[in-house]
Parts: C-alpha cells; structure tokens; sequence
C-alpha cells in the first residue's frame, strides 16, 4: 500500500475529524512508506527489512503511526522509474544510476525523473566479478568466449558490463550474456551452466558467500589502465580493494572498483514523513550494522557523499538542523 501527499493528508484529516467529533484524544491515523530494494542475493534486501523496522518502530509523527515496508525489486534502475511514477516512497539507487536519472542519460535517455530526490547516501557498493576457482578466467580478457550474468537489460549491471567490455577493446558480442538476478546466477554457477557473474552490491553479498561455502571461487581483479580509462567515463566508480577473508577461499586482497548507495524519495512525499524517516536511519545505524556489516559504514557525516539530484526539504532540514553539508 502506498502513500501520496494527498492521502497522507487525508489520512490526517480524518484523525483530526475524530478529535473533533468527540472521539479519542489518542486516535492515530496510519501512514504507509515503501521501501524498493533488491533480490534476496543482494545487500538492499536485508538492509531494507532492517531499515523498514526502524522506521516502523523509532519514526515520529504528530498523531501518526508510520508503517515501513521493505519490498523486493529490480534494483537501481527500476527502482528509479517506480520513483518516477511516483509508485513507491522510497528506493535504494546506486549514485550513478541516480544521477542519469535526473540528467535523463543512458539508461533514461528517454526522458529525465524530474521529481526524484535524495534522502541520503548509505555505503559503497563494490563490483564483484565472481567465477569458479577452475574456471580459467583470471583476468578480465579472459572472460571472451565466456558466459556472464550481468542482470536484466537497462539495468545498472548490465550497463557496468557494456562499459567494462568497451573499456576493455571488447564488445558484447564477444561474451555470451545472461540475465539472471544474483541469486540465480550463483545456482548457475554451482551447476557448471555459468562461467561468471556481475555482482555489485555491499561487503559480503549472500549469494557469493553461498557460492563460496560449496565451492572454490576466484573473485577477478578490475584495475589497471582498462578501469582507469572506464573511471574517466564513469566518474562515480571509486577504487576500491575486496579485503582477505571477505569470501571463503578468498586469500588476498583483490582491486575493483565501488559506487556508494543512496536512498531515494521523489518530491510529492511530505517534508514531515522524508524528515521522520532520516532521522530514524541516522540514528540507529548501530543498530543497521548489527543486520549486515555494510550498516556500519552508513552515517550521518557522509549522508551527502556522492549526492548529485536535489535534496527533498524534509531530509534537508534534518541535516540542517545537524549541522551536515557537502
């Protein structure tokens, strides 16, 4: 169920109608905020859940109960065009799909999400090109020949693999592309029908840690002149460095890259609910980290970070009145 201005206004209303007629004092009216996050391989799904409850649980509003719910999705591109549509509260969008969002490029070429908005910046996602030890593929160029999963066409992975492959003097032609989600790719992976997944989300992800409990994994390295060149074109895309440890088998640090995450609103969601729900995210992220090692990287002094569309006012004010600025 979701919520608009107009309904959250209604529903306002008729508690106030219930005070007025003589009801109870203490009559709540109930606001309901959708939270679009991922598949169940990735790290939105369970950071959203968590996020949901928070709300649900911490969020004030004046003669309000604020409902949370964290639903499944096609992650950052969709998530953008539901915003669009304004079918949803609230989605997890990494930074670089955001910003072609509003900019109306790439994926969006065909016309920008005007009304989209930043809550604030969560963690950085890392890209991780996943294969079987016995694979063969050790270096990207291997990868020609090869399957890959890289998500469902438009999205941000399968833009990610179209960029890397450019950077690489390759073209799609030269892999033979799957569209699986996360999850999907791995089972595929284990069964020998999949040589190599793109998987971007937080440190661990579930489904590589799946993968890797059952069998021998080689996480391939992106670095070097290829990713340079790609960073130049793609300037959200930080180095970054997969520690030792994070994946069973995993010995060494590998190089790749990172883009960070950012929760989204659009422009037709109260000021009060967007400032409730930020407030209960950087308040509690001890408590976020407790659910996944990625919550402890989310605060309030990098809410900002890698912001590039409009603030909405009610995330505005609470970073206002707490003294955060880019």
């Amino acid at each position: 169920m979701l919520i608009t201005r107009r309904s959250f206004l209604a529903a306002a209303s008729s508690a106030a109608l219930i005070a007025a007629s003589g009801g109870y004092s203490f009559a709540q009216s109930r606001a309901f905020f959708g939270i679009a996050t991922g598949g169940t391989g990735g790290t939105y799904y369970p950071l959203g859940g968590m996020l949901a409850q928070l709300i649900s649980n911490t969020a004030e509003l004046p003669d309000t109960k604020l409902s949370a719910t964290a639903e499944t999705g096609n992650a950052s591109v969709a998530n953008a065009q539901l915003l669009g549509r304004s079918e949803i509260e609230s989605a997890f969008i990494a930074a670089d799909i955001l910003d072609a969002a509003y900019k109306g490029i790439n994926q969006f070429s065909d016309g920008k999400v005007e009304n989209i908005r930043a809550i604030g910046a969560l963690y950085p996602e890392t890209v991780q090109l996943v294969v079987r030890a016995d694979s063969g593929i050790e270096k990207f160029e291997d990868l020609k020949g090869k399957s890959i999963s890289s998500g469902s066409p438009g999205s941000g992975q399968w833009q990610l693999l179209g960029d890397l492959l450019a950077a690489h003097g390759m073209k799609r032609e030269d892999v033979t592309e799957d569209y699986s989600s996360f999850a999907q790719s791995v089972e595929k992976i284990k069964d020998g029908n999949l040589h190599a997944s793109l998987i971007t989300a937080g440190l661990p992800t579930s489904s590589v840690t799946d993968l890797a409990n059952g069998h021998a994994i080689r996480v391939v390295p992106l670095s070097g002149p290829s990713i340079a060149k790609l960073q130049e074109a793609q300037p959200y895309y930080a180095n970054a460095v997969i520690p030792a440890g994070s994946y069973e088998g995993v010995d060494q640090d590998v190089e790749t890259l990172a883009v960070r995450a950012i929760w989204a609103t659009h422009a037709e969601v109260p000021d009060e609910i967007i400032y409730a729900v930020t407030k209960a995210l950087y308040e509690n992220t001890e408590t976020l980290g407790q659910v996944h090692p990625m919550g402890k990287q989310i605060s309030a002094d990098k809410a900002l970070e890698s912001v590039s569309v409009p603030v909405h006012p009610g995330a505005q004010k609470y970073y206002d009145e707490k003294g955060i600025s880019k």
